[in-house]
């Protein structure tokens, strides 16, 4: 006990702990700071060195909280696991390495925890699991991963063997994210750079308080999952994820009830789809070959798992190049309401630069209601170079997108398309996974909107590269529309089917107020 009282009032908490473990006293060392190298690590990249990185972080709890310091080094690992109060840090030139599994299975990476057979059917495997993992947390509080350096999830992947174009490890012993944290609150992830990180470089699920800031994450699947979270501002990241979604708030069944995503801020964010892998991390910035464009992802989407919903939304002063643009999806029976999207630019949108959808998949416990979908603001939108696709509202009959204001955008369209694509009836495609291609080709240039009410748009204009005899905006089952300055190219402006209260005032033609129902074409 002598020797303990000394410990503490020379070196501090920290260095009592490294002693009671049996680790050596490094000289000087700081109070609350415990390097992994003092407790085993190589950082060689080739020694796994999961067991001294584990030591290091069970010292760090013991001692009340501390920071786990990975000096420069590679440090090939499996499974690492999180105490509550401890901050993993990575200096600048220190790598976080995901080792290939062993062959044959077993004494690898955790082994992903037993699910509820009742609830696994209503999202994928990736989203039930979180210990077949490179690194994990659960119940946890006040935690952080910082830095500058590197986590490598080269040794990841998908997980199920579904991923041909990834080298996909399967069975006991593999895993297939980098970050994963169930129910844990007051969480910081902050300087990190990911690389090739499997199907989830971040899943969050349950996980409240939770800080994401400046991360580079250059990935094979989603960069980050945030699912049935609350209080989450994710900010000044950039995300290149050429087959999977960028950052995509999610509302899953995976805790076994449905919890709504809520009070989640996305600002200051670059995301992308269209380079290759490590390009943006290393700077060379390479664009994928033209061939890849029907695969592109890389987008802002909430969805599609919609259990829980969506509630008090902003997102702000994001830029997206060569992407999916962004998807607002409710599907699965929830709400999606008080959100704001403003201050955004578009470059090169593969599909519609705005899409939002409320459809009936239903995926989850029987017997749910058909979600909703309103008070959704989009404001300072400029998109430029997208594809053949338009813009998308579209809810199911019965059940409309409600309270839409759409202003001060600009939508710049490649056009060119067919005649026959003007005279396109999309089909209702109610049940359909939710994409902006579910519909097929889109009879507009601008904006489709289909089963919806009081939809405001004002100070907005569609332009084409190519000509195109699709009017710019098409509206079908439309109850309440509002169109105050647009402007839009040569030919049709506007066809209604089935609208209701139709107004178009202050644009390059003639006022129009409509009473009643109206389908036609001016």
């Amino acid at each position: 006990m002598a020797v303990g009282r000394r410990a503490v009032i020379a070196g501090g908490l920290g260095l009592l702990a490294e002693r009671a473990l049996g680790a050596p006293m490094p000289a000087g060392a700081a109070p609350g700071w415990f390097d992994v190298r003092h407790y085993g690590a190589t950082g060689d990249g080739t020694t796994i060195d999961t067991l001294a990185i584990n030591r290091a972080i069970e010292a760090a709890a013991a001692a009340g909280g501390g920071t786990v310091l990975f000096p420069p080094g590679t440090y090939a690992c499996y499974t690492i696991r999180l105490k509550s109060r401890v901050e993993l840090h990575l200096d600048v030139a220190a790598t976080i390495l995901a080792a290939p599994a062993p062959t044959g299975g077993g004494a690898g990476y955790d082994l992903a925890e037993p699910q509820d057979p009742a609830i696994a059917p209503f999202q994928d495997f990736g989203h039930n699991h979180w210990r077949n993992s490179l690194i994990w947390g659960e119940g946890l509080h006040d935690i952080a991963i910082t830095g500058a350096g590197l986590i490598w999830g080269k040794g990841l992947g998908r997980g199920d063997g579904r991923d041909g174009y990834l080298s996909d490890p399967i069975g006991p012993g593999t895993a297939n994210k980098a970050i994963a944290l169930k129910n844990c609150h007051n969480v910081l992830l902050r300087d990190l750079k990911m690389l090739a990180c499997g199907w989830f470089a971040v899943l969050a699920t349950g996980v409240d308080n939770l800080t994401i800031d400046n991360l580079l994450v250059d990935t094979t699947r989603d960069g980050m999952d945030i699912d049935c979270c609350r209080n989450v501002r994710i900010t000044n990241c950039t995300i290149n994820s050429p087959w999977d979604d960028g950052i995509c708030p999610k509302s899953s069944y995976a805790l076994g009830y449905p919890r709504t995503t809520e009070n989640v801020t996305i600002a200051n964010c670059f995301v992308t789809g269209n380079y290759e892998l490590g390009s943006v991390l290393d700077g060379s910035w390479r664009k994928m070959p033209p061939s890849f464009a029907p695969t592109v992802h890389g987008r802002i989407k909430f969805g599609t798992e919609s259990n829980g919903g969506f509630r008090n939304i902003t997102i702000t002063n994001c830029v997206f190049d060569d992407s999916q643009g962004l998807a607002l999806e409710s599907v699965d029976g929830a709400l999606c309401e008080d959100v704001t999207v403003s201050n955004i630019t578009m470059r090169g949108s593969f599909s519609s630069p705005l899409f939002l959808r409320l459809g009936r998949r239903m995926r989850g416990p029987v017997g749910r209601p058909i979600g909703t979908m309103r008070r959704i603001l989009i404001s300072n939108v400029t998109s430029s170079g997208a594809g053949l696709l338009p813009s998308i509202i579209a809810g199911v009959p019965g059940h409309p997108i409600e309270d839409v204001q759409i202003s001060d955008c600009y939508f710049h369209q490649r056009g060119g398309a067919p005649a026959a694509m003007a005279r396109a009836v999309p089909p209702p495609a109610e049940l359909a996974y939710p994409e902006p291609t579910m519909f097929g080709d889109l009879p507009a240039t601008g904006l489709f909107v289909r089963d919806a009410r009081n939809v405001v748009v004002s100070n907005v204009e569609v332009a084409v590269a190519a000509p195109d005899p699709r009017p710019a905006f098409r509206l079908e089952s439309v109850d309440g529309a509002d169109f105050f300055r647009v402007r839009a190219p040569s030919g049709p402006v506007f066809a209604l089917d089935r609208v209701r209260d139709f107004r178009s005032t202050g644009g390059a033609m003639p006022d129009r107020r409509i009473n009643g129902l109206v389908s036609r074409i001016f």
